[in-house]
């Protein structure tokens, strides 16, 4: 599978935004983004080109996409569902994208980043509702438990995040136990539960044309 491999924070300061894709690093003042808060590259500095309707859905959905770590032909199968759900398309991606695995596990401070949850995940660390899953797109249901398996517990990433995890939170939908290494699913996230500010209405409208 194709994975980015290049300096994390150049994300971030091309996409103009702080993505929190190096986990507790991003909070301190060691973050490149509030260092340097423009494009990367020798014009970074002075770019100021006026974007394009279609530039700006563009640098949206590639902001959501790689905050998520998703893969270009994986988020648009995401986004074909949420179409053909029922409710509002861009509520529905968001939402989809919330509920997977890796993203639940950063979110309930068993991980420092998405990228950290993701390889737990694939590492087999994490069981739901008592099963080991190893796939990190994997969908959580409301009332799920998700646990740190027992041969898992010593991993020293995994206390180091529960450590930190006061410095961004568990959102209201989440519940988590660090002391018992498990997370409940309280109830399905809504769309007031995604505080990154993200307009998915142009992502909808980018996909739609």
């Amino acid at each position: 599978m194709a994975r980015y491999t290049e300096a994390k924070c150049r994300i971030c300061r091309r996409e103009g935004q702080k993505l929190f894709l190096k986990g507790d690093r991003c909070y301190t003042d060691k973050c490149a983004y509030e260092r340097r808060p423009y494009a990367p590259g020798a014009a970074g500095r002075n770019m100021r080109r006026k974007m394009s309707d279609y530039a700006i859905q563009l640098r949206e959905k590639q902001k959501v996409r790689r905050m998520y770590g998703i893969l270009e032909g994986q988020f648009h199968r995401y986004f074909e569902r949420a179409d053909a759900m029922k409710g509002v398309t861009g509520t529905n991606l968001l939402v989809m994208l919330e509920r997977r695995l890796d993203n639940v596990v950063y979110r309930l401070g068993f991980a420092n980043s998405r990228t950290q949850a993701r390889q737990l995940v694939r590492h087999g660390a994490f069981a739901v509702n008592g099963r080991r899953v190893d796939v990190p797109s994997f969908l959580v249901r409301a009332e799920d438990i998700i646990e740190v398996r027992e041969k898992s517990r010593k991993i020293p990433v995994i206390a180091e995040a529960q450590d930190v995890i006061a410095r961004r939170g568990c959102p209201d939908w989440l519940e988590s136990d660090g002391a018992a290494f498990k997370g409940t699913v309280k109830a399905m996230p809504k769309r007031e539960d995604i505080q990154f500010p993200i307009n998915e209405q142009l992502i909808v409208e980018l996909y739609s044309k």
